[in-house]
């Protein structure tokens, strides 16, 4: 049995279908989102989201005073710290006026250079920004996926960006797939590979090492 990473995504998109990400109504939602999803769970994002929602506009978050913005972000934990990035991210945002075709226009390098200078901004969130704000083709190295990796007998690099590379040099510049792939591994860590895992019917088993960390 063929054991790559496209033969991964083709299983678990027959599996689980189109996952149609990023869940947000708006991109800037997305983006904040993105932000308040760093070291919580999105349920907590869910409830930040709701007492921002009055607020989601760049604009309306800029005139927000840090400590009023922390407060409405409360439940996403850490939310001194976000607020400040939330802010920091803003400023470069402002600098474009916020149009997001003028960023779209940028190459993926300089554009993820751009971020990853942005106070609070890691490698991770800014492929997901890359990603589902500004429609750049990227794998997004997270948790998941070095979880499912390892087990089903990948040894990947520990560095993040060895990782992210050694999938993009086996898959198309394509800006649908990586989409779907993100999601596609989050909702397959959440159903069967969890930190016990659930092997019964998983879609992967027929490839699966099952290394167990």
């Amino acid at each position: 049995m063929e054991r790559s990473y496209q033969f991964i995504y083709d299983r678990l998109f027959h599996y689980y279908g189109p996952q149609n990400w990023w869940p947000a109504e708006t991109v800037f939602e997305m983006m904040i989102g993105a932000i308040l999803v760093q070291n919580t769970s999105w349920r907590n994002v869910e409830k930040a989201l709701l007492a921002l929602k009055p607020y989601i506009r760049p604009e309306r978050i800029e005139r927000l005073a840090v400590d009023e913005l922390a407060q409405l972000i409360r439940p996403s934990g850490f939310f001194n710290i976000k607020a400040k990035r939330i802010k920091s991210f803003l400023q470069w945002f402002q600098s474009y006026h916020y149009e997001l075709d003028k960023i779209k226009k940028l190459d993926r390098q300089s554009l993820r250079e751009e971020l990853l200078n942005i106070h609070g901004i890691g490698r991770e969130t800014a492929d997901v920004l890359l990603l589902y704000a500004f429609d750049k083709p990227i794998f997004v190295v997270d948790a998941y996926a070095r979880r499912i990796l390892y087990r089903i007998g990948f040894d990947m690099p520990t560095s993040y960006d060895s990782f992210r590379r050694k999938v993009e040099n086996e898959l198309p510049n394509n800006l649908a797939l990586y989409n779907e792939f993100h999601a596609l591994i989050v909702e397959h860590a959440k159903e069967h590979c969890k930190a016990v895992p659930i092997c019964e019917d998983c879609p992967l088993t027929v490839i699966c090492d099952k290394r167990i960390e």
